[in-house]
């Protein structure tokens, strides 16, 4: 049976990005039942894809890459130009080993205790406090973590104006006018602050310990034996800290999710099993990368769709997160959907998918499993809190999306 593929009748439907935000994709798939839909961004024919099939052919490296495939908006705010999303084959390839070298299960144990010992600190620090409003609390928490496991020295006086900046690029992003201005500066002010730690490094001016990832990109060689240009090596160590810094909506979303459902709250403390469920559920549930760009590498068809070469592929990460194809009532927050998960590589994808040796999916996914699942941990078996009355609600069309409040807490402290 021969199946039309539906498209938009608009001439460019860039600004309705801005309008319908995380459900842009959504609605314009998911209403057909199709994995695929026409629509025209920026003034080109764009394909959008949504499911897990869609998934699939999404992170085909065969049949997609990565060149010329984000905006230059998002690249000079969040991730840097000629940083590893933009590359593809052999060359991603080896500096995505550099990534995951950071990796090992030593390293990921030590994010978890640093993680911890934050809170910990933290918590001291908001016991004096007449109110807390833990996103603004726990995005400097976050960096003064980021920086410590990357092996990034940062200076007391200098925690408030990193932890703003590294903010500024993952808010910014997709802000219009001076908000998103003030992003591109904020990148600036970062890639020279790294850069120069970078040449420090690798001057010996600086000491750097090996296995960090300050000391892994500064020593780092590209394919044909030559180190990374410094900026460059400041870039992707920037892509190492900066995702920590935005999980810290994850962070807050999750302190809603114990509030709203607080059933989870004793098993979140007390079972680890329960613990990584309750972390999985909240970054398929809640709203984060809305979707994310490629280009096709070649003329093919798939679903009866004509893809052609360098046009411009979406991925409805937000919609593939709750298909109902993919999971039973998914608007519905219930971790234990992952009693019986089989991890795979194309159902959730909140932070991409795929495989992490070789293809797109973040490396910065295991790190954020690890600080969440120390801080929701800390939370539920350490910190006693007072939750007044407030806005919990938060809207699809912003991006990043974030609940209006905040999560603002009062009389915190340790809890006996």
């Amino acid at each position: 049976m021969t199946v039309k593929v539906p498209k938009d009748r608009t001439i460019d439907n860039t600004l309705a990005i801005f309008k319908d935000g995380y459900e842009f994709i959504p609605k314009r798939v998911q209403n057909h039942h199709l994995d695929v839909y026409e629509t025209r961004v920026l003034g080109e024919k764009a394909a959008l894809l949504s499911g897990e099939e869609g998934a699939k052919l999404f992170y085909d490296t065969s049949k997609m890459n990565r060149k010329n495939a984000l905006p230059t908006r998002v690249l000079k705010t969040l991730f840097g130009e000629g940083a590893i999303q933009t590359m593809d084959g052999d060359a991603h390839t080896h500096r995505k080993l550099l990534f995951m070298s950071l990796m090992t299960p030593e390293a990921l144990q030590h994010l978890y205790d640093i993680t911890t010992k934050n809170w910990a600190h933290f918590t001291k620090k908001w016991s004096g406090m007449k109110k807390v409003t833990l996103y603004d609390e726990s995005r400097e928490l976050l960096c003064r973590t980021a920086c410590e496991w990357a092996g990034i020295p940062l200076a007391e006086k200098e925690v408030q104006k990193r932890t703003s900046d590294l903010s500024l690029m993952i808010d910014g992003f997709s802000a219009i006018g001076p908000k998103h201005i003030e992003s591109r500066r904020a990148r600036k002010r970062s890639e020279a602050w790294i850069e120069n730690l970078i040449l420090k490094v690798r001057s010996g001016e600086m000491k750097a310990e090996q296995g960090k990832a300050i000391y892994e990109m500064a020593a780092h060689k590209d394919l044909s034996g030559e180190p990374l240009d410094a900026r460059m090596a400041a870039i992707e160590l920037l892509n190492v800290i900066r995702p920590l810094i935005a999980i810290s909506k994850f962070l807050t979303f999750g302190a809603v999710a114990l509030e709203e459902y607080p059933e989870t709250k004793t098993r979140v403390s007390l079972d680890d099993e329960y613990l990584f469920m309750f972390t999985q559920e909240i970054r398929r549930f809640y709203p984060f990368v809305p979707f994310l760009g490629a280009r096709v590498d070649h003329d093919f068809t798939w679903q009866q769709y004509s893809f052609t070469k360098d046009q411009l592929v979406l991925i409805d990460v937000y919609g593939i997160n709750h298909d109902p194809r993919i999971w039973e009532n998914p608007d519905e927050f219930h971790p234990e959907r992952f009693t019986d998960w089989d991890g795979g590589l194309f159902d959730l994808i909140p932070q991409g998918g795929g495989g992490y040796y070789k293809g797109h999916r973040c490396p910065g996914e295991w790190p954020t499993i690890e600080v969440l699942q120390a801080s929701f941990r800390y939370m539920t078996k350490h910190l006693d809190y007072r939750v007044p009355k407030q806005d919990y609600s938060y809207s699809l069309k912003k991006i990043p999306a974030l609940p209006k409040s905040g999560f603002v807490m009062d009389h915190v402290h340790f809890k006996n």
